[in-house]
């Protein structure tokens, strides 16, 4: 058995047992101001609204659905998830999911729940246009607004802004803002299943930007509180459709391109083909990372057609910075390995803008981008 008295500073001799080891192996990333203005308004609002980004991930759903059970352990009856639009199905098992309001299905009513909100949390995203038509009301909410975020560049629109890109997650920053707060108990195995859901999807499983000891140290804080890690990535990964399976390999097999000298691989998909396949919310999630697992290939972008723009995803591996490419050619952005981007034009303009920038800028030539401005 340890002798905490050994192991531990004299400084946090005064916690309980389990939160002064917890503390001790967890470094103290958001600044403490921060984290205590924003304690404020948890004790003190009487209505919350979390909202996360347009076309939420697995991140977005966990650290959304993961704050709200937080709340709601806490005390607070008056909790909403609000959400632009809908959100894959395979997320649809996770405790809460339905009790999230969709603004595209219910937008009054979502747009009143912001305004009368005490305390807006803004999850995951680092600018209000990335909220799309739920923009307008969160902007002018006279509700005191906090980010909790791991994006580059965040906007200043929040009256708190903890957005610190090197975490792996949103859902690991709730996580972080809980035990900081110094409320680790109130983290109950619905909370602790939602912030680990957040916590896998965004490292691909934790196979990128997820080589931090600390991680490892909350996942097992979370598998503590009950938690079934393996069922987890089971519902997540191992619920998909027949007509799902069918359009992967019809992509692998009509729509891969690889660019054997850039290292490079592209996969392409309109809204037809998509249709064809009857394509429904989430189908598509994962499809970026397949060309990956062919060797050689460092950087691989998916881009596809929506209904209003053309949306483009990029992943890459070891040091090839994915989003320097999104910032400059897809008006986009995100982390070193896993990024996206919009593109206001046809699908055929999208795949020319890609095969320009990679003759200038590839994982066989990484100079700086800022070199060909």
């Amino acid at each position: 058995m340890w002798n905490l008295k050994k192991v531990v500073p004299v400084s946090y001799t005064h916690l309980r047992a389990h939160e002064t080891v917890l503390e001790y192996m967890i470094t103290k990333i958001i600044h403490e101001e921060k984290i205590q203005k924003a304690k404020k308004y948890v004790e003190k609002g009487e209505s919350f609204v979390i909202v996360t980004h347009v076309t939420p991930d697995g991140d977005a759903i966990g650290s959304a659905l993961g704050l709200y059970h937080f709340l709601t352990a806490y005390g607070k009856d008056n909790v909403t998830v609000v959400v632009p639009n809908d959100f894959p199905q395979f997320y649809k098992w996770m405790p809460g999911h339905k009790e999230i309001v969709i603004h595209e299905k219910y937008p009054d009513f979502a747009e009143q729940l912001i305004r009368d909100a005490d305390v807006l949390f803004c999850l995951d995203f680092n600018e209000p246009k990335r909220i799309e038509k739920l923009a307008p009301a969160v902007v002018a909410a006279e509700g005191r607004r906090v980010m909790i975020d791991h994006h580059l560049n965040p906007a200043d629109f929040c009256r708190v802004t903890m957005s610190y890109p090197e975490m792996s997650s949103t859902s690991e920053m709730v996580f972080r803002f809980i035990c900081r707060m110094g409320m680790f108990d109130l983290i109950n195995k619905d909370c602790a299943a939602c912030i680990y859901t957040g916590m896998m999807t965004d490292t691909g499983s934790f196979t990128y930007n997820s080589n931090k000891p600390e991680i490892y140290t909350i996942i097992s804080e979370l598998i503590k509180k009950g938690i079934d890690k393996d069922l987890i990535y089971r519902k997540v990964n191992q619920v998909y459709s027949e007509s799902r399976l069918r359009m992967m390999g019809y992509v692998l097999y009509e729509k891969m391109k690889v660019y054997p000298e850039q290292h490079a691989a592209l996969i392409t998909l309109s809204l037809e083909e998509m249709n064809r396949f009857h394509y429904v919310t989430g189908d598509t999630e994962g499809f970026v990372n397949l060309p990956l697992s062919i060797e050689n290939v460092a950087f691989s972008v998916f881009i596809r057609e929506d209904k209003d723009y053309v949306k483009i995803s990029l992943r890459s591996v070891g040091d090839f910075p994915c989003n320097q490419f999104a910032s400059r050619y897809f008006n986009g952005g995100g982390h070193k390995n896993a990024s996206g981007g919009e593109f206001y034009g046809s699908l055929a303009d999208a795949v020319a803008v890609f095969e320009k920038g990679l003759e200038e800028f590839n994982p066989n030539k990484t100079e700086d981008l800022d070199k060909h401005d």
